[in-house]
């Protein structure tokens, strides 16, 4: 068979429905209609987007709340309802940050800050600031919240992601930008929204 009669007859074949990718074990909501079963409500009653991003009480302070398991997006693997890097926060250099980790979930799940690049990784390892992590990451943990700080004394990419082994290869995780010329920081939930500057 010549080589063009060969391409002809592939082209002709109809190709088969893409696969979805099966959820991690323990993520798959679909049956409970999207809705995440045996959440800690109480954890993250009244938590509103005003309170992902806020001035702290200090000078050259941000507060940060990440909720994990906020929606059922991503089977559940996102902050704040976001995942795979569409919430951008942006941080001033050497501005300190305090995070307020919650997840109300019973799957395990945590938050660490890592260079942009690691989101493709298995393991986190170290967070990339001092003291910016929950402690034992990789361990997570459960119907509770935590609370970490750490000074963003570097300018570049990185990323709010969860320490969990393949979670932040699934796309749990959000980007976060250190910038040597922000003045204040903000919040861009989602391509193409509005960038919000953090008030108190």
């Amino acid at each position: 068979m010549k080589p063009l009669s060969l391409l002809a007859l592939l082209l002709a074949v109809p190709s088969l429905p893409a696969q979805q990718p099966a959820p991690p074990p323990g993520h798959d909501h679909a049956a409970h209609g999207g809705e995440i079963p045996g959440l800690k409500k109480e954890l993250i009653a009244g938590i509103t987007e005003a309170d992902f991003l806020r001035l702290g009480d200090k000078p050259k302070t941000a507060k940060v709340t990440l909720v994990a398991t906020f929606t059922a997006e991503n089977y559940g693997m996102n902050f704040n309802g976001w995942s795979h890097g569409k919430a951008v926060y942006t941080i001033p250099k050497d501005w300190t940050v305090e995070v307020t980790f919650i997840n109300p979930s019973p799957i395990p799940h945590s938050a660490i800050v890592v260079d942009r690049d690691m989101v493709r990784k298995l393991q986190m390892g170290e967070p990339y600031f001092k003291g910016g992590s929950v402690p034992n990451p990789a361990v997570g943990l459960s119907m509770t919240k935590a609370q970490f700080s750490f000074v963003a004394d570097e300018a570049g990419e990185f990323a709010f992601t969860c320490g969990f082994p393949a979670h932040a290869m699934n796309g749990h995780w959000l980007a976060l930008n250190v910038s040597e010329t922000a003045k204040v920081p903000t919040l861009q939930l989602g391509e193409g929204a509005p960038v919000k500057e953090a008030v108190k």
